[in-house]
């Protein structure tokens, strides 16, 4: 079965599950897939022969298999072969992805009343992967393709260029693997529940940083981003 987000804050034994309250559960797959493709580089994590936390942090290039939006995705990377992340991959297959999204401070200073703290914004998506290891040179070759299609097609040919023997070294030096998505939770934090600071809220990352502006973008994209006083009209 497809992953989908999940309907509700109670996600059972997905083992990627993050706090998830319902006025921030994205529940359209839509929006998770596309802040997984704009912010790919992601943290892998897993348990070590110890049963520690093990995080690595890389580029990951997202396959949606089959057509109208439910069918299978697949998360495609590698690492260098020395990580010896690829070994507990091998041992435990299932693992957690995270993507963190733009993200910022937020002042109460947004809200009409002083009586209010301050917090922080943010768009995540986690999933749940099982994970299958990318030995053979073709299948490395092609999963860097992959990776070099999304981020700068031009090298490509560069690549290529390059030789057998240098690209076998290459491939040599790294594990590849696919992740396939099991279970999946989109969460969009941005105040949604306090209608009374959208207005000033929007005003002032609309003149943000990088992050600030992306997320009042967000707020424009969800009917957060109301005129100064429309609230009330």
């Amino acid at each position: 079965m497809a992953p989908q987000c999940p309907p509700d804050e109670a996600q059972g034994d997905n083992g990627g599950a993050m706090y998830l309250p319902p006025q921030f559960n994205m529940k359209d797959r839509a929006t998770a897939v596309e802040l997984m493709r704009d912010h790919a580089f992601a943290s892998l994590i897993s348990n070590d022969d110890e049963g520690v936390p093990c995080v690595t942090h890389l580029p990951l290039v997202l396959e949606e298999r089959g057509e109208g939006g439910d069918g299978e995705l697949i998360l495609w990377g590698h690492c260098a072969k020395p990580n010896p992340h690829w070994r507990y991959l091998q041992a435990r297959p299932r693992a957690v992805v995270t993507f963190l999204g733009p993200h910022a401070y937020l002042s109460p200073s947004v809200y009409p009343d002083l009586a209010r703290v301050p917090t922080w914004n943010y768009l995540a998506v986690h999933c749940t992967v099982e994970a299958r290891l990318v030995e053979a040179p073709a299948e490395k070759d092609a999963l860097l393709k992959r990776l070099i299609g999304q981020h700068e097609p031009a090298y490509a040919q560069q690549w290529r260029d390059l030789g057998d023997d240098f690209q076998q070294k290459m491939l040599a030096g790294i594990v590849g693997f696919e992740l396939r998505v099991t279970a999946l939770q989109c969460k969009v934090k941005l105040n949604q529940h306090r209608k009374e600071a959208h207005a000033a809220m929007h005003a002032t990352y609309s003149q943000g940083t990088p992050d600030e502006r992306a997320l009042a973008v967000w707020m424009q994209r969800l009917g957060m981003a109301v005129e100064k006083g429309a609230e009330h009209a």
